[in-house]
């Protein structure tokens, strides 16, 4: 995407003039914080608890008499890199107090991250990190390589040590996904040798639906000698389930999963589903949220903040530490 450097200097000057670190006056004479909140999409149920997590920080805030407002806008398909530029520089232009962003791509997100540092914004990263953390306050994820090790875990026990698997990648640039893909890979080799991976070098995409159509080609080639498959979010998940139900091998190939839907209870419970490993996306709107504001009110925050995962299977379905993260109303996500 090609922007002049006039229109970047009048968005970095309007951006300092408008009250400095972009706090307005509210009614009392307090400081109003706003905070501009970029996810990667808005689709995923993940992004909408993620939401609910940054909510529920700010309502705190304002109860306790700190304004805090987010406001919270993402590009409207999860692959496209310069919409979600385009939004951050928007942000930029306001005068938000601070970003709070989970960048598309690691590398493409850092030129607004450093713009808007230079118009004196600082930004949280959350979900998936930036290539070069040092213009960034702090990084609040979960730790994927851990859920990748999660996944694998549960792979090699069901598959008692031995088989073949498979594992349909996220998209390219996508830091989080990737982590979780290495950590699967790594687990399997270090702890299940007897186990051969037979393909991972395809990519779902950023929907279902492309996810739908690469599971079915990736099927129509390994299907007949496959016994596990591994994949790294919620929308290759949704789309891998599809692909294998159409073809009647739910249920019939270990199938690891990576986020929660509740579209994925059912297929837990018939055995389409070995299990899948669940992020806190409530904890970690909230913390992202809350690592901002101490922050910009001059307190010290961590460099990063880690919020949490776990494997979810039909076994412990019903655990309270589970029902807490995919069940988030009423549970205490901090």
């Amino acid at each position: 995407m090609k922007r002049t450097q006039a229109f970047l200097a009048v968005a970095i000057a309007l951006a300092l003039v408008i009250a400095g670190c972009g706090s307005k006056s509210a009614p009392g004479g307090a400081k109003e914080i706003r905070i501009g909140m970029v996810p990667k999409g808005s689709t995923h149920e993940h992004w909408k608890r993620v939401h609910l997590g940054a909510e529920k920080a700010a309502a705190e805030y304002r109860k306790g008499g700190i304004s805090v407002t987010v406001l919270w806008k993402s590009p409207l398909r999860e692959d496209d890199r310069e919409q979600q530029v385009e939004v951050v520089e928007g942000f930029i232009s306001q005068g938000v107090s601070g970003l709070v962003l989970a960048p598309l791509d690691s590398s493409a997100l850092m030129r607004p991250v450093e713009e808007a540092a230079s118009a004196g914004i600082p930004t949280v990263i959350f979900d998936s990190a930036l290539a070069d953390p040092t213009k960034t306050v702090s990084y609040v994820s979960t730790d994927n390589r851990r859920g990748g090790h999660l996944a694998a875990k549960r792979m090699g026990e069901v598959l008692k040590g031995r088989g073949t698997v498979l594992m349909l990648r996220y998209q390219e640039g996508s830091a989080a996904t990737e982590e979780r893909e290495q950590g699967f890979l790594d687990e399997l080799k270090a702890s299940f040798p007897g186990i051969t991976v037979t393909s991972s070098d395809q990519f779902a995409g950023a929907t279902r639906d492309t996810a739908k159509r690469t599971s079915e080609n990736l099927l129509n080639r390994f299907a007949d000698r496959v016994d596990g498959i591994f994949t790294p979010n919620e929308s290759s998940t949704a789309g891998m389930l599809l692909a294998l139900q159409d073809i009647g091998k739910a249920g019939k190939v270990t199938f690891v999963g990576f986020d929660y839907s509740a579209g994925f209870i059912a297929p837990l419970e018939r055995g389409e589903l070995a299990g899948f490993v669940v992020q806190n996306p409530v904890n970690m709107g909230y913390l992202s949220v809350r690592t901002m504001v101490e922050h910009l009110q001059g307190r010290g925050v961590p460099r990063q903040v880690d919020t949490g995962v776990m494997m979810v299977t039909l076994e412990n379905l019903h655990a309270p530490e589970i029902a807490a993260v995919i069940h988030p109303e009423g549970a205490d996500s901090q």
